[in-house]
């Protein structure tokens, strides 16, 4: 618990930025929404001027758009990438810190085993994306709710949040994954950055048609908001496949934690 309660302390600063972050993103994008509405044939038009290829890629339905639901998956296309940052970076980072402030060996010679260790970092993580997931949603849904020219359902946005979560978890793993197998890395931003954004447009570049089975390489593609609106329900194929990365990353990255060498600090 010590460790938990530990690790929740040292993570609630960035956690808190993130979250406010990813709550303005959304709160900007959202107040732009009854000015489209209100010239909803311009911004159609506007819309017609790109290129149908990356319109799919990007999930962008010109007829739907002026729906509140259609227009808030448009938006939380960004938030989910700033989400998957954050992700990224926490898992990248929670053990990879250890190494980088020469605390390895003070920390593993408590008695203590490295899965206890592993885990409360885990367990604290976790926390901290249900803090931002939660938070998030109830501010979401109040600008949301403010601004709306007509009714949306409150079950479906909840849906498309709760995709946040999933894809937090999902790069969070990777990430996890990451530090146990370079450990030494001086510096994470770069890592996750790289990682996020290559999934990312990679996603977006080569999986533009929605039965393309590269659709698996991208985690950005295994939730589709225009799927989740029109069939109240989300693709069990892809959620079974997010579950697979996760556990099979996590899995790894206990199996590689507990019989690394640690080299003490000299």
């Amino acid at each position: 618990m010590n460790m938990y309660l530990h690790e929740l302390k040292s993570m609630r600063k960035t956690t808190l930025i993130w979250t406010c972050a990813i709550i303005g993103i959304a709160a900007l994008y959202l107040t732009l929404y009854p000015g489209i509405v209100s010239d909803a044939a311009a911004f159609k038009k506007m819309l017609e001027g790109y290129p149908p290829a990356f319109r799919t890629a990007i999930g962008l339905s010109v007829d739907a758009i002026t729906s509140m639901l259609s227009f808030y998956s448009f938006a939380f296309i960004y938030v989910t990438l700033c989400g998957a940052i954050q992700a990224m970076n926490l898992g990248v980072s929670v053990l990879t810190k250890e190494t980088r402030g020469h605390t390895c060996d003070f920390l593993l010679v408590k008695p203590v085993s490295r899965n206890a260790v592993l885990s409360a970092k885990v367990a604290a993580a976790l926390t901290c994306f249900l803090f931002t997931n939660v938070f998030y949603t109830a501010a979401a849904y109040i600008i949301a709710s403010s601004i709306k020219t007509a009714y949306f359902s409150g079950r479906l946005f909840l849906m498309i949040n709760a995709t946040l979560l999933f894809i937090q978890i999902i790069f969070f793993a990777v990430g996890l994954f990451i530090s146990v197998l370079a450990p030494r890395l001086k510096s994470v931003l770069p890592v996750s950055l790289g990682t996020v954004f290559g999934l990312y447009f990679g996603g977006m570049l080569l999986a533009k048609d929605q039965n393309s089975p590269l659709r698996f390489f991208s985690p950005f593609r295994y939730f589709n908001t225009a799927y989740i609106i029109k069939n109240n329900a989300y693709e069990n194929v892809f959620l079974i496949a997010g579950a697979a990365v996760v556990i099979i990353a996590t899995a790894a990255s206990y199996f590689i934690y507990n019989r690394r060498d640690i080299q003490a600090v000299s």
